[in-house]
């Protein structure tokens, strides 16, 4: 019942996070977003600083969704793309957790050698000299 109780929590932050992605206001002068609604469950008021370029520390996800309490915030933000994203985690930790696959290996061919094909112009390239 909880972790439905929390899903729902989360998806509800999710739509409101799009929301106030989607429809900031930017300050092309001050090269800055601006929140045009209060999100009170993203803990963000009218008229305040989203996204600036200097000396600024943009919101995060998922230290809104420590602040809501919610256990296990890992298993739904995932990981910043710094760290690498899930794909670079699968291939770094869990593949290596798994036990090495057994493969027969394909012994290659050796009377067969690839032909080559004959080269333009004698070899020479392109360019006539």
């Amino acid at each position: 019942m909880e972790a439905k109780a929390s899903k729902e929590i989360v998806e509800e932050l999710k739509e409101q996070w799009r929301k106030l992605w989607g429809e900031r206001i930017d300050d092309k002068v001050r090269a800055e977003g601006i929140a045009n609604e209060d999100f009170s469950k993203l803990f963000v008021d009218k008229g305040e600083v989203i996204f600036a370029t200097r000396n600024f520390k943009p919101l995060d996800f998922k230290e809104i969704l420590e602040l809501h309490k919610l256990h296990d915030v890992d298993r739904f933000v995932p990981p910043p793309q710094s760290v690498g994203g899930w794909g670079k985690f699968i291939r770094t930790v869990i593949a290596s957790q798994k036990a090495p696959r057994r493969t027969r290996r394909l012994q290659p061919d050796l009377d067969r050698k690839k032909e080559r094909q004959q080269l333009k112009k004698g070899g020479r390239g392109w360019l006539h000299i």
